[in-house]
């Protein structure tokens, strides 16, 4: 009878030597050789990776979803007063509402001129865009919720303009 021994060394993570043997006997084709531990270390190898895989995509989701929370968080929100001065649709891809509100200016000292203060906005909702094309160049009131962070697709400030209401 032939007997072929196949040894395997190796060396674990305690830096003992294990040896491992496994006898195929070549006369009889239905016997199978013993899976060695290299199989089954693949296998966990294997096994450990997807779990990495799959957890830190978890945490990656957890993180863009999170980022869009605190993105879309309202800082502050209140109203500003003044005469509007622009308002317009810019983009080339993601058409956004701009527009700017003169608030004023200060005089401080007498004889000097007096600086404009331009406040710049941003318009999400269309009906609201619509009521401010119409009101250039006159004295507004405009409700605004001022966010964390805009995305390129809301428009270029972080002031984003809700409610109008004509000062008389």
């Amino acid at each position: 009878m032939k007997a072929n021994v196949i040894i395997h060394f190796f060396t674990i993570f305690d830096k003992n030597i294990y040896v491992m043997s496994t006898v195929i006997e070549s006369q009889d084709p239905n016997l199978q050789p013993k899976p060695s531990i290299f199989h089954k270390g693949k296998k966990a190898t294997v096994s450990f990776f997807k779990k990495l895989f799959l957890i830190l995509f978890a945490f990656l989701i957890i993180g863009i979803v999170g980022f869009f929370a605190w993105a879309n968080f309202t800082r502050s929100s209140g109203s500003r007063a003044g005469v509007l001065i622009t308002f317009n649709q810019e983009g080339y891809l993601f058409k956004t509402y701009e527009g700017e509100l003169n608030l004023g200016g200060i005089n401080a000292l007498p004889g000097n001129t007096i600086a404009n203060n331009m406040w710049k906005f941003s318009v999400k909702d269309a009906n609201v865009a619509s009521k401010l094309d119409t009101l250039q160049g006159k004295k507004v009131r405009l409700q605004y919720k001022e966010k964390a962070k805009n995305f390129f697709w809301q428009g270029n400030t972080n002031f984003f303009v809700d409610g109008v209401e004509v000062i008389p």
